[in-house]
């Protein structure tokens, strides 16, 4: 990405918070980089250099500052100009896939080679595959190391380095400085609130995001589509329960009253899978998404009185693709959603009231059958479409995650008999994180939704807003 230096300068001089994650500034004398909303005191233009990646910043010598900690900027959306290969590598390897593994092994998932995924990664990204690896894990650890109470051992491990010794190794020669030196004597400590059943602990950590965040709106979205036993919304709230990688427990989302950030609450039996699993929260909320650009776009394309009443509206992503076409196929709120969720999930105490429930897996899905969602109350040709899904789902044919290709995805749900284009449409959206997703019964907005590209799902959401404002306004009226 080229930036200009004026404009960055600008940005940096007003601390603009919508240009935070955008960019990063480096000070030549100090050797710092820090984010353009820094509260120290703004240096000479002649001793700024800009990059548009942490990544690229640690790459030339620069280490991250203290005060600003780059490593809670929000995330930069990777658009339409980064390739496919490096957009689903860097996404990939945002989830920890070169923790404990080789870039061959990456480039073998992506179907290239690892000189290809190289040079892909070094002409779009300027960094290759390991330093992005190198800078997200050691971000993550020093995210830790300021934020929480635990261990440095497990603040490794949890970073997804696989020694100790290869941790202290690269956070001194990155950083210059020891991991302990990051110690703050007011840090959290690992159990930020506890259950009064068991006592099991949590961590605490926050989540950055570009301003504005429509938070109710949010969670009004994630409340309807709950899957029952799984997520539970409310109290200003968002709460599951997390199977990644044979690692269990549950996590809470609440925003915080100060700060552009949202607080995570996490069992500390999840730390093992720390890196993925902070990955698939941030799209659950749409957290690196640039509202201003997005708004500024649908207002001026008929959606103005919408992004006035709904500012920095995102568009929620599942937390597991599969989860995606369930709730789709079978309904939100319906009798049948909780009682697939029942037989295909494994039931378990986890010390909340609520959370009862881990993986809504594919196969069990799929060993059902149709007789046996028909049995669960789901209608016959929506339980032969969710079938369909769970058997290519669970043979690896069909990839319900970002990084699949949208357009082919949704191609092939729609050959899948007993889906719908409205409902493939929506699968693929919610499940692939596609943001020009668009689909509508109404030929007039289809008429319209090209001119809200590259956005019609956010489009979308605000239109489904009004419908059911207008909903709930109709027994007022009578």
């Amino acid at each position: 990405m080229m930036l200009d230096a004026e404009a960055c300068s600008r940005a940096v001089s007003s601390r603009d918070p919508r240009f935070d994650g955008v960019f990063f500034v480096g000070i030549t004398t100090t050797r710092i980089y820090c984010r353009p909303i820094c509260p120290a005191r703004v240096s000479y233009p002649e001793r700024r250099r800009f990059f548009d990646t942490a990544a690229a910043a640690e790459r030339s010598g620069f280490r991250p500052c203290l005060r600003c900690r780059p490593e809670l900027a929000p995330g930069r959306a990777l658009c339409d100009a980064v390739p496919r290969l490096a957009r689903a590598a860097a996404l990939r390897i945002a989830e920890g896939a070169l923790n404990g593994r080789s870039v061959e092994a990456l480039a073998r998932e992506l179907g290239v080679g690892g000189r290809q995924l190289r040079r892909a990664m070094e002409r779009e990204l300027g960094v290759s595959p390991v330093e992005l690896a190198q800078t997200h894990r050691l971000l993550l650890a020093k995210c830790l190391l300021t934020d929480t109470g635990l261990p440095v051992t497990r603040v490794a491990y949890s970073s997804g380095f696989q020694s100790l010794r290869r941790f202290n190794s690269a956070f001194r020669e990155q950083y210059r400085m020891s991991p302990s030196a990051l110690r703050r004597t007011d840090a959290h400590g690992p159990v930020a609130f506890a259950p009064e059943s068991d006592g099991a602990g949590l961590v605490r950590l926050t989540l950055s995001y570009r301003p504005p965040l429509a938070w109710d709106a949010l969670l009004e979205r994630l409340g309807r589509d709950a899957l029952p036993g799984i997520e539970i919304v409310g109290d200003g709230r968002y709460s599951r329960t997390v199977s990644l990688d044979g690692c269990r427990g549950v996590v809470f989302l609440q925003h915080a009253r100060r700060g552009s950030q949202v607080l995570l609450d996490l069992s500390v039996g999840l730390l093992p899978v720390l890196m993925p699993l902070i990955a698939r929260l941030r799209r659950l909320g749409d957290l690196d998404a640039e509202p201003a650009v997005i708004d500024a776009h649908l207002a001026s394309t008929g959606l103005a009185a919408q992004v006035r009443r709904r500012p920095g509206l995102r568009m929620p992503v599942a937390f597991d693709g599969f989860e995606a076409a369930v709730l789709e196929l079978v309904g939100a709120g319906s009798a049948a959603l909780g009682n697939v969720v029942a037989a295909a999930s494994e039931s378990m105490e986890t010390g909340w009231p609520g959370l009862t429930h881990f993986g809504l897996d594919a196969r069990r899905v799929a060993a059902l059958g149709v007789r046996g969602l028909a049995g669960l109350g789901v209608s016959a040709g929506r339980a032969e479409g969710l079938t369909a899904v769970a058997r290519a789902v669970a043979a690896g044919s069909l990839r319900l995650e970002p990084g699949a290709e949208p357009l082919e995805t949704l191609r092939r749900l729609r050959e899948m008999p007993g889906i719908e284009p409205r409902a493939a449409t929506a699968i693929v959206m919610r499940a692939l994180h596609w943001p020009d997703a668009f689909s509508d019964d109404d030929a007039r907005l289809q008429g319209l939704a090209e001119r809200w590209r590259p956005w019609g799902a956010h489009a979308a959401a605000h239109l489904r807003l009004d419908r059911l404002e207008q909903l709930r306004a109709q027994p007022a009226r009578r």
